[in-house]
């Protein structure tokens, strides 16, 4: 896909982090981006740094996710380009002793499943939303591309750490239906990639102490050091260039992997 202003892209999670370095690199590259994030002040406010549009959207929502893309294609048309970055977290482990009382807790579930209803279902929410819109578009390549699709998972997918029970098995599942989502569209020209980051500068990552982090880039192999968001957003890019990338997951982490704590 050759990237310019006659391709229009939908970027969620794009108000921070690796969602807005993205959002970002597209609009440098010319193409128009419509940005759905939940923070409606810092999502308007990259929105008008790149001349896109935002839309208020929770990802797990279907009525907000159709409202958000009848916006979004009202304004600059229908996108070719989806790239998932909406994305929550949260620290517990599945059983808990309390060192004062002795009691024994189990993960509740109620924020298990709301991870898994951000990160994965919210994921396969805009997948399937967006890849119905993508149909009626003609081809924009001599292969009959019409749309390509960048998730994000993690490399908590396959080294989950203790007390990310729920994150890894949220990213696992988006790791896991990459191949048969991108079987299921590729008889209509729409390709579907997955990165799994590792450590990188997040907003969450960067609300640590400075020595924290500081350890945290130390324990990446090389370049031992954390990753910045523009770095994703770079292979975003090249996935959308380059047609070959189908159906695939790649790691983008500096070849860390994730100890147990």
């Amino acid at each position: 896909m050759k990237l310019g202003s006659d391709i229009s892209a939908v970027v969620t999670g794009g108000a921070s982090g690796l969602g807005e370095a993205s959002a970002r690199q597209l609009a440098k590259m010319g193409v128009k981006v419509s940005i759905f994030d939940m923070n409606a002040e810092r999502g308007q406010k990259v929105a008008d740094d790149i001349g896109g549009i935002f839309a208020h959207v929770d990802v797990s929502d279907e009525t907000s996710v159709a409202d958000g893309l009848t916006k979004a294609r009202a304004a600059l048309g229908q996108e070719n380009i989806l790239v998932n970055c909406a994305g929550i977290a949260v620290a517990r482990k599945t059983v808990s002793r309390d060192r004062e009382t002795g009691t024994v807790r189990g993960h509740d579930l109620a924020s298990f499943s709301t991870v898994l209803k951000v990160n994965l279902i919210g994921t396969f929410n805009m997948i399937t939303q967006c890849a119905v819109g993508m149909l009626d578009v003609d081809p924009i390549t001599d292969d009959g591309e019409r749309g390509v699709i960048v998730n994000t998972a993690s490399v908590a997918a396959t080294d989950g750490q203790i007390g990310q029970a729920a994150y890894s098995a949220s990213k696992g599942g988006v790791l896991g239906m990459t191949l048969p989502i991108a079987r299921d569209l590729s008889r209509d020209g729409i390709r579907v990639c997955t990165i799994l980051p590792g450590l990188f500068r997040t907003p969450m990552v960067e609300g640590l102490p400075q020595e924290a982090m500081q350890k945290l880039g130390a324990s990446v192999p090389f370049p031992a050091r954390l990753g910045e968001p523009s770095e994703y957003a770079s292979l975003v890019q090249h996935i959308c260039e380059n047609g070959m990338l189908n159906g695939e997951a790649i790691r983008l982490d500096g070849a860390i992997r994730m100890a147990p704590k």
